[in-house]
């Protein structure tokens, strides 16, 4: 009988509560408010939300800055928070309607014991709670019914997720209790892989699904008190497309599809790794946690790790898991800001990130988190490129762990390197590959393959032969998503930049860096470039006009500034312009044992990478490589710069006025910037993976 359901358990004649409506008048004037300053902004039936009205309507609605949180980030919240109990509203209505039109719904002919026992019913073939054991009287069913719904392949009915959210409150209740602590843990980690495979089932790692269910019913804001401070909270930038909360559960999303084998070809280091890995609670922990201090204002990753000390135990994690999530939340961004932003071709990076990993274990899981929350950020982030450099900088590091690679093993490393370039060009004369072989210093052996080595000697020679000044060769690499471009030509101040200023005249994104200066002069500049889309600069046509201007302007032939000044206009529309981007420079003696190491944040533009490196060659430094990253508008470029004796930056005026250089350039072009900000180095244990946050 329909007595049997606690779902119906609702006053007669009552669709929603007193409660539910007023929530539901809140949201119905605060959505038509907003609609009416967006009229009244645009001077017409605009119904869109754009970032460049987002700041005006909030401010007119009487949003302001609350503490270290913009006015537009707050009423943005507020809106995703209506949003969301619209949404709410609607799961409540859904069963009342169907049940008005299609009658009640129709119970199982024959009751499962088991299932009876456990305090549940199936309705209409969808799991339901049973009379007497509703959610109000027993919170820990609201975690059962889900565990139940995924061991049996169930659905639930539409009156069960009405009750998780008339019931969402009851959830207080179960913070001590460590039972359903058990089962939050079970729902989110699943059944491990091999103890599934022993029952006969398949892996069961879809706990995504379920944080879906709890956080959309307020389950999750409610059991876990920082969680209900991240609901809603979003960045006001164009690199984040999703609120915290929904990052979050997307991240674990993507550890789920990872651990099925779905990310293989994306992500095969990831995916080979995540069987190997001891602590698989507390990478799923670490990832639910991981920017749970988001919005608070601080180091998120630091106030993170705090808290995931409180949460680790109450979830019933040991000592250990909780001491390695707390590691994980701290170090979260360690790997991407390492690899996209410090050289890991110097191995004093490698080092120092070997130092602060020391374990393995710790490695394998922070790789695994790290390309989860990339992945997870929104679909433009990742790509081959950026998958190849955690590559190489997760190899790297593991081989220090494992005993290798130390710094007296450099000259052995640098000789095998020879070795292995002149094994692949037997035939040459011995007379041209000693030529060659004495032509690199040491960091240039390190910072190749061999078979690139060999393509760049077939170039020298070539040059060499030609007697020509300049030699531009251009390869594709379709498996890093990018195109190599290498351009030998006499060194000289500036070279770098007038070569930057052209390919940004091309249309190309310069994506990393690195300047080499030969034993005989010359340098061999490689770049590494896409387009505008994030995908290889291939085409033909491109490729031949990318070598003229690259020509034109060692030449001096091609006026670069009017020409990326040209560029400019129109690229940027006003409702990006609305996202505030400070300029910053961070000047660090620190990361590197023989370069200064300078970092300066700005908005990225057309043109910004020769605006910056002119700068620093016009304060008479040498750029030995550069480090390009972008999120959204937002532009991180790193350079390792010497002086013209070959010593690091160390006095301060000369800083002083290499710091005002550099702003200056990240202002050019840009007058609408707000003032910029000089920050010194971070403290020791953050410099490798200081600065922004993705």
């Amino acid at each position: 009988t329909m007595a049997d359901i606690a779902g119906l358990d609702a006053p007669t004649g009552s669709i929603i509560t007193v409660e539910e409506a007023r929530h539901a008048r809140r949201s119905w004037e605060f959505l038509w408010t907003v609609r009416f300053h967006l009229h009244y902004v645009a001077g017409r039936a605009e119904d869109r939300l754009t970032f460049d009205v987002q700041p005006v309507v909030g401010a007119r609605m009487g949003y302001t800055r609350h503490g270290r949180q913009d006015g537009v980030e707050r009423f943005m919240r507020h809106y995703f928070l209506n949003v969301r109990e619209v949404a709410r509203l609607t799961r409540v209505l859904e069963p009342a309607i169907m049940r008005s039109a299609m009658g009640p719904p129709a119970l199982a002919r024959k009751t499962d014991p088991a299932l009876l026992a456990a305090g549940f019913v199936l309705a209409d073939g969808k799991l339901a709670t049973a009379r007497g054991r509703g959610f109000h009287d027993e919170p820990i069913q609201m975690l059962r019914i889900l565990q139940v719904a995924r061991d049996r392949g169930l659905e639930l009915h539409p009156l069960t997720i009405r009750s998780l959210i008339r019931n969402e409150r009851r959830a207080v209740t179960l913070r001590a209790d460590l039972a359903a602590a058990a089962l939050f843990l079970d729902l989110l980690c699943g059944h491990h892989p091999e103890h599934a495979q022993a029952r006969g089932e398949g892996p069961r790692a879809d706990g995504a699904r379920w944080l879906t269910i709890l956080n959309e019913t307020g389950f999750l804001g409610r059991y876990l008190p920082d969680w209900g401070r991240i609901v809603g909270q979003m960045q006001f930038d164009t690199y984040h497309v999703f609120t915290v909360d929904e990052h979050t559960i997307e991240a674990v999303r993507v550890v789920n599809a990872i651990e099925r084998g779905e990310l293989f070809e994306v992500a095969p280091v990831a995916s080979g790794l995540i069987e190997e890995l001891q602590s698989r609670r507390a990478l799923y922990v670490a990832m639910l946690l991981h920017d749970i201090a988001k919005g608070r204002g601080g180091d998120h990753s630091e106030l993170g790790a705090d808290i995931a000390l409180q949460v680790g135990p109450a979830l019933g994690l040991s000592a250990e898991e909780t001491e390695t999530v707390s590691w994980l939340v701290l170090h979260h961004l360690l790997l991407s800001q390492t690899a996209f932003k410090r050289d890991i071709d110097d191995p004093k990076t490698i080092l120092d990130i070997a130092e602060i990993i020391q374990s393995p274990e710790r490695l394998r899981l922070l790789l695994v988190l790290t390309v989860a929350d990339m992945r997870a950020v929104s679909s433009k982030v990742w790509n081959n490129w950026k998958a190849t450099l955690l590559r190489e900088l997760y190899g790297r590091v593991a081989e220090v762990l494992a005993g290798g690679l130390s710094t007296t093993e450099r000259d052995v490393r640098v000789s095998r390197a020879k070795q292995a370039a002149a094994s692949l060009v037997p035939d040459w004369p011995a007379a041209d590959i000693e030529a060659f072989t004495c032509l690199g210093y040491p960091s240039y052996w390190l910072s190749f393959d061999p078979e690139t080595h060999i393509r760049h000697a077939s170039l020298m020679r070539d040059a060499e032969c030609r007697r020509a000044p300049l030699t531009v060769d251009t390869q594709p690499l379709p498996a890093r998503a990018v195109t190599e471009v290498t351009v030998y030509a006499a060194d000289h101040a500036g070279l770098f930049s007038r070569i930057a200023g052209a390919l940004a005249v091309a249309g190309a994104s310069i994506v990393d860096a690195r300047i080499h200066t030969m034993t005989n002069g010359m340098a061999l500049d490689t770049f590494w470039i896409q387009d505008a889309a994030g995908g290889t600069f291939d085409a033909p046509h491109r490729l031949a006009k990318l070598s003229v201007l690259i020509e034109q302007a060692l030449s001096g032939r091609l006026r670069l500034a009017a020409e990326i000044k040209k560029m400019s206009k129109g690229l940027m529309g006003q409702r990006v312009r609305a996202i505030l981007v400070p300029p910053r420079v961070v000047i660090d003696n620190r990361a590197s044992n023989t370069h200064t190491v300078l970092e300066v944040n700005g908005r990225d533009r057309p043109g910004l990478l020769h605006d910056v490196t002119a700068a620093i060659s016009e304060e008479g430094l040498q750029i030995a490589s550069a480090h390009v990253t972008t999120y959204g508008v937002r532009a991180v470029d790193v350079f390792y710069v010497k002086d013209v004796f070959g010593l690091k930056v160390e006095n301060e005026r000369k800083l002083a006025l290499l710091r005002a250089a550099l702003l200056g350039a990240l202002e050019n072009n840009d007058p609408d910037l707000p003032a910029a900000v000089v920050e010194p180095p971070r403290k020791r244990r953050r410099v490798v993976a200081a600065a922004l946050t993705p």
